[in-house]
């Protein structure tokens, strides 16, 4: 059942929410101070460009029918938003724009990644339903956090509540998907 689940690309995609999420953290621990905002941005462009794309393309395609297709959305939309929200950061960051705009947007995404994690539990959903949620649950949030960091950029605490929350929701992602690539690359 687990193979019937993770036959396409959601093994990247979960790679990549996880390296997006630490850079995020990093970023909400050492960068907000940075006088250099240049040097952040590949990396947010990087995983960006991986979250929108394969995000779109599954929100699209519906590459996935296991239980009807439903993890397409669980997966591919909240994956197309977090790549949004990532290149929208790394073109702010290279242009010396604000980060406003992109933590007022956080919300929304972050409260559909809230409800979906919510849903995976309540259905028990995945092989692991308690773990997925709880990824899906951090990672809203941690982008609710978004906005109040933003805002008071000089308080410590906040930051480092951040991001916490955002390392917890990684060592989620991580454990999930390294279990997954090992249980994937076996011969056929």
């Amino acid at each position: 059942m687990l193979a019937v689940l993770w036959n396409d690309y959601v093994t990247l995609m979960l790679l990549n929410a996880a390296a997006g999420l630490f850079l995020v953290a990093c970023y909400a621990w050492w960068g907000l101070t940075d006088p250099d905002q240049k040097r952040w941005a590949p990396g947010f462009a990087a995983s960006g460009l991986i979250a929108l794309a394969t995000g779109l393309h599954m929100s699209l395609t519906w590459p996935l029918d296991y239980q009807g297709g439903i993890f397409n959305i669980a997966y591919g939309e909240t994956s197309a938003l977090f790549g949004a929200i990532l290149l929208g950061t790394a073109l702010a960051l290279w242009m010396n724009w604000g980060l406003l705009s992109i933590g007022i947007y956080s919300l929304f995404a972050a409260a559909l990644a809230v409800v979906v994690g919510v849903r995976i539990i309540h259905l028990g959903l995945t092989a692991q339903p308690l773990l997925a949620g709880a990824g899906f649950i951090l990672t809203g949030l941690a982008g609710a956090f978004a906005l109040p960091v933003l805002a008071n950029r000089d308080r410590r605490f906040l930051r480092a509540a951040g991001a916490i929350v955002l390392l917890v929701a990684v060592m989620i992602w991580v454990m999930t998907v390294y279990v997954a690539y090992w249980n994937h690359l076996i011969p056929s």
